[in-house]
């Protein structure tokens, strides 16, 4: 993708998000139970075509890969949309077309790019950091299908997922399976999360009925590259949204009148804007870098490099960014503190930094 395709995809994304996703709609959609507008959802898909855009033409997409998918998960961090786009773009339908099950693709992949349904996937349960070894649920053999038990306490749009894929035990390893959140043995509870533009649920599984995807025992490096691929659109959403944070403060600098001048003309302050662009641009550069390896050999270590640089420069731009608004920027009323929250809930989500540090030294050692 082309600079000037890349602007002109940025512009119709921004204009769109502007218009459905101002701070009142993120503010009420947030305080409901849902957390997302379905008729947006639907729109999304079938106007915009955003939910299919790195989906393969075969299966009802535009064919695009993670660089223009990166673009839409800037604009959509700098939104903060209330949507389960993250859930079924970056963890689901990445993880299906990874598994190379054709025959999967094509259940489930066109009605998750068209708006039909949406989805999510359980990694290890709890948001962390993806390990073969962390894996709790267990699926077992029963007839031509399986049976899933287990837990798994922080799920992504969990409660509202129509269809759920899983990472599961089985008697030949780590297998990928899909179980239609309505079955019998599904139990959803919405939980609290400091994140309140994304939900998270707990799922509990008691002989849910499920069909596995891929090849038994093997979708531990289908679901390594997910993880991976996930990482680079969380961290494209960490970078829209360390912008904002940016423009918003800047634009409250040049505007805050004290003692007779603005507030962004006094050295403080401008120095700490100045060290935001310089954080925010740093991030960028990562995010894109990690956005061009999606599909070669150094993915793994460019998703920890872009994960480590632009959680660690959101949060520190959104705590600034509350910290130039001065006291109406800790109130529940302003908009600095939900970026804050996405921030905080980002860095921790699929490792940490400190944990990406770690596994950027085995990478390369």
């Amino acid at each position: 993708m082309t600079g000037s395709e890349a602007d002109d995809l940025r512009g119709v994304l921004r204009d769109y998000l502007t218009a459905t996703s101002p701070t009142g709609t993120v503010r009420k959609l947030m305080e409901t139970e849902t957390g997302y507008d379905e008729g947006a959802w639907r729109q999304m898909a079938r106007e915009l075509g955003l939910q299919g855009i790195a989906v393969p033409e075969q299966w009802g997409g535009a064919g695009a890969g993670m660089a223009e998918l990166a673009v839409v998960f800037e604009e959509m961090g700098r939104a903060l949309l209330c949507s389960p786009f993250f859930a079924t773009v970056a963890l689901a339908i990445q993880a299906i077309v990874a598994s190379g099950d054709n025959a999967a693709a094509e259940r489930f992949v066109p009605g998750l790019a068209d708006g039909s349904a949406t989805a999510t996937l359980i990694l290890n349960g709890r948001l962390d950091a993806w390990d073969p070894a962390a894996v709790t649920l267990r699926a077992e053999r029963h007839g031509t299908g399986y049976r899933i038990h287990g837990e798994a306490p922080l799920v992504i749009d969990g409660h509202t997922a129509d269809i759920v894929l899983v990472a599961a035990s089985t008697d030949a390893g780590i297998s990928l399976l899909a179980i239609s959140a309505e079955s019998e043995g599904v139990r959803r509870t919405l939980r609290a999360g400091l994140d309140r533009t994304r939900k998270v649920a707990k799922l509990a599984f008691d002989g849910a009925p499920a069909d596995l995807i891929g090849p038994d025992g093997g979708a531990a490096d289908v679901l390594a590259r997910t993880s991976d691929l996930a990482i680079v659109a969380l961290a494209a959403e960490q970078v829209g949204a360390a912008q904002r944070c940016l423009d918003m403060a800047v634009d409250y600098a040049k505007n805050r009148i004290q003692f007779g001048r603005p507030i962004g003309s006094f050295q403080a302050v401008k120095h700490r804007c100045a060290d935001m662009l310089v954080q925010v641009e740093g991030a960028r550069s990562a995010e894109l870098h990690a956005a061009d390896a999606a599909g070669t050999d150094h993915l793994p270590t460019a998703a920890s490099v872009a994960k480590m640089v632009c959680s660690e420069a959101f949060l520190q731009v959104a705590l600034d960014n509350m910290r130039i608004h001065g006291g109406i920027g800790f109130t529940w009323e302003h908009d600095a503190h939900l970026f804050v929250r996405r921030a905080k809930a980002t860095q921790l989500i699929f490792g940490a930094p400190d944990y990406h540090a770690q596994r950027l030294a085995h990478l390369v050692s």
